[in-house]
């Protein structure tokens, strides 16, 4: 089958590679839609980070460069293993893209996210999404229903917001900004919307992205370039600062921004991957007795996301801002979003060969 391989930075490959076997306790997908995450664009210009490099095998697949890519995507079961029950042959299901230990502390106190031997499905082995096929346990597989699978493509992405906001412990009406109108950024801010954030600001400086989060949930943008984004945030709660600020751009200026945009004791999200080790003002957190917390991807919240698609309580049809083939992904999907990365938020690939 045909399948997207990193092999170096820069370098990725449509390679023929073996079809997957269908072992015991494993679900085989036939891959329709695979988004393309702001991951693979730091392991494309700056990897390998989370790809396990020649000659450091991952702990759990054994795996190296090169590695099938994509890891946001959803299709059709294909094929049932041994001892599977509850989905069969034909179901539309999303994929929850993990390997882990099962035997570490997170891993039995049920935070399986954050296991020390964390591998991701797209990143660490010879499985991922942006292939004609894909084999995963059975655990990770969960069913859509009704839903379409480029709409189970973007069940990934939301469940990173979703975790976030559940993480930050919102309380129903609170206050919230999130910083940076990204992929990410985005889908925090729908996440926060459905779980009934009375406020939700958002702080981007791109003028096509500053429309498409008002589309997210935002009742205000601001414009970092034009505003001290923390101080217009403190005005815009009556002088004290939200409740929880999200970072989700990786830049330092931005996380001191989300800070100072806070009310005491409040909280800030670290919601991005870094592509370096950033400098913060650890007084500003002391004086204001602010919390700092990392959320790591989602970890059993797949299916409550499911659910909000099926109410229509989130509008992910909104995010969807391309479709391509395998053979474009490089040149129509990561350059695009590299290089006009205004203009877009999830550009979906189609492993099939028959896709025009």
């Amino acid at each position: 089958m045909r399948a997207a391989r990193f092999h170096g930075s820069r370098d990725i490959r449509i390679d023929d590679v073996p079809d997957p076997h269908v072992l015991p306790g494993q679900v085989e997908v036939s891959v329709d839609w695979c988004g393309i995450c702001g991951t693979d664009l730091h392991e494309f210009l700056e990897g390998p980070i989370f790809i396990p490099r020649k000659g450091e095998p991952h702990p759990i697949t054994g795996a190296e460069l090169p590695v099938v890519m994509g890891h946001e995507f959803a299709g059709v079961v294909s094929a049932v293993g041994p001892g599977v029950t509850g989905v069969s042959e034909g179901d539309r299901v999303a994929v929850e893209p993990y390997w882990v230990c099962g035997k570490c502390s997170a891993c039995e106190a049920g935070r399986y996210n954050i296991c020390r031997s964390l591998g991701f499905v797209g990143l660490a082995g010879d499985q991922g999404g942006f292939a004609e096929r894909c084999v995963v346990d059975s655990r990770w597989i969960h069913p859509l229903g009704d839903l379409p699978t480029d709409i189970g493509a973007l069940v990934e992405p939301l469940a990173v917001g979703y975790h976030a906001v559940r993480l930050s412990g919102l309380r129903e009406g609170g206050t919230a900004a999130v910083f940076g109108a990204g992929p990410i950024g985005l889908v925090t801010a729908a996440a926060l919307r459905a779980a009934g954030a009375g406020k939700v600001i958002v702080v981007e400086p791109a003028a096509a992205r500053k429309e498409k989060a008002v589309g997210a949930g935002a009742d205000v943008v601001v414009d970092p370039t034009s505003d001290d984004a923390a101080a217009a945030i403190r005005d815009l709660t009556g002088g004290t600062g939200v409740d929880i600020a999200f970072e989700c751009a990786g830049i330092e200026a931005v996380l001191a921004s989300a800070i100072g945009s806070v009310r005491p004791g409040g909280t800030v999200v670290n919601v991005a991957i870094w592509g370096h080790a950033p400098q913060v003002a650890m007084n500003d957190l002391v004086m204001s007795e602010v919390t700092l917390i990392g959320s790591l991807a989602y970890c059993g919240d797949h299916p409550d996301v499911i659910a909000l698609l099926h109410d229509g309580k989130v509008d992910a049809e909104q995010f969807i801002t391309g479709r391509i083939g395998l053979d474009d992904l490089v040149t129509e999907g990561f350059r695009q979003l590299i290089d006009n990365k205004e203009e877009n938020v999830k550009i979906l690939v189609s492993p099939k060969e028959i896709f025009a």
